[in-house]
């Protein structure tokens, strides 16, 4: 094995439709062609948006497709105290602080932003203090100027920046629901998990500079980013459970997982008929991924 270690991290919200299947093939992909490892992350840290059961129905899927993590899955509600620690490590350093503001005051602020053709980011409301408000949630302390630009070399979508101060602000670590946000678990949970290269889908790429940032307040490594197209459905929309997605046919996965390849621009055979086996089938497409985006992997 390399030094690679990847990861597949679905939300157990339903069972895997074709676009999270496109997420989990590229990230099992590259780390094929990289001979490195592969793993598996349930994030099931929004209580209200998960499904029971469709956490193991999603690993259940991935078996009988072929893709089975090196090492056993890890679920992101076991791992509340770690990002306790985290959060104990940014408030030590003076880098986060409470919010008291409500959605509504959020949402009324940025209105007025937008009318006076301003920032849409979060203004700062709560940074010198709750003024008397009770504390709802935490938010990262963003800084100005040039140091809240992050530039990355996304190993599909070629070079990303963001100005951090003026396109989102101070973000949220810790909802006001008590429910940790995505942006602190996904950095800790990669970090802990040696994570060196991130494959998941472009509707992702926006937080990016965000989780860089972060991973920088919390002294951890920077992994390798690609982003790949997501599928539309017939509105131009991301495809989703909640845009009607059908769940995959788990009795014939070739069918999809040929779908899969042709969305990822894999010049494989067109017909499923030409794989004897999902070995067969995982070989060419291990193959071809690897002349695009690892040509020089051992």
């Amino acid at each position: 094995m390399s030094g690679y270690r990847g990861r597949f991290a679905p939300s157990p919200t339903g069972p895997l439709h074709i676009g999270s299947l496109v997420g989990a093939l590229a990230s099992y992909l590259d780390a094929r062609a990289h001979g490195g490892v592969w793993l598996v992350r349930i994030e099931d840290i929004d209580g209200p948006r998960t499904v029971a059961g469709a956490d193991r129905a999603i690993l259940a899927t991935l078996e009988s497709f072929g893709m089975r993590p090196d090492e056993p899955p890890v679920w992101q509600s076991t791992r509340t105290a770690d990002y306790e620690r985290a959060l104990e490590q940014l408030e030590g350093g003076a880098l986060v602080y409470p919010c008291g503001c409500t959605r509504k005051e959020i949402a009324d602020s940025l209105a007025h932003a937008h009318a006076r053709h301003t920032t849409l980011a979060y203004p700062g409301t709560c940074r010198q203090g709750l003024g008397g408000k009770p504390a709802r949630a935490w938010r990262l302390r963003v800084p100005d100027g040039d140091a809240a630009i992050v530039s990355f070399e996304d190993r599909w979508q070629g070079r990303q920046t963001q100005n951090l101060a003026t396109e989102v602000g101070d973000f949220v670590l810790k909802r006001a629901d008590g429910q940790w946000a995505y942006q602190l678990a996904v950095v800790v949970d990669d970090a802990d998990a040696g994570i060196t290269h991130v494959v998941r889908g472009a509707d992702l790429i926006d937080s990016t500079a965000r989780q860089i940032y972060l991973q920088r307040c919390l002294a951890v490594p920077t992994p390798a980013y690609l982003h790949v197209p997501v599928v539309l459905d017939a509105h131009g929309e991301k495809l989703s459970k909640q845009t009607g997605a059908t769940a995959l046919d788990a009795s014939r996965p070739l069918p999809a997982l040929l779908a899969c390849a042709r969305h990822l621009g894999l010049p494989l055979a067109s017909s499923d008929t030409a794989y004897p086996s999902l070995e067969t089938f995982y070989a060419d497409a291990t193959a071809a991924w690897a002349r695009r985006f690892a040509p020089h992997a051992r």
